[in-house]
């Protein structure tokens, strides 16, 4: 949401929209996102209302997070390999425009991703804390 966001910004604006779309994605409870949200409408609306809007239409899907502590929203915010993950597969496919069934689709798809897994060689940061908080809301359903 927020690098989508910045889409709609000019350049010197942009750092200042970050830190203010920062206080909503990293605020305690949704109520206090939701009173961010609405400080970002009252100081953004004039200049760029494309932002505000496309905040509130996927208010929706920004709230299950605050379900979560502290711990655990900081792994599930990192998404720098799941994105590495999405470039992959977008660069082989783009090379591969035919195939001639499903099954070479997802071979294709099977092999990018075995590629993919040898270069995550760095730990998750804040992983352990997160696994802990995890271990305490799911127990019996996370086995470590």
């Amino acid at each position: 949401m927020v690098r989508n966001s910045c889409k709609y910004v000019s350049w010197k604006d942009r750092k200042a929209l970050c830190a203010d779309l920062r206080a909503i994605y990293s605020a305690a409870t949704e109520e206090e996102a939701e009173l961010h949200l609405e400080l970002l409408g009252e100081k953004w609306d004039k200049l760029y209302p494309s932002v505000g809007r496309m905040w509130r239409e996927n208010w929706v899907r920004v709230i299950p997070i605050f379900r979560f502590g502290e711990d655990i929203r900081k792994v599930m915010y990192t998404t720098n390999a799941i994105e590495s993950l999405n470039m992959t597969i977008r660069k082989v496919s783009r090379n591969h425009r035919i195939m001639p069934n499903d099954e070479s689709v997802i071979k294709m798809v099977y092999l990018a991703v075995q590629n993919q897994m040898k270069k995550w060689t760095m730990p998750i940061r804040a992983w352990r804390p997160a696994l802990n908080r995890l271990m305490i809301e799911f127990e019996g359903r996370l086995k470590v």
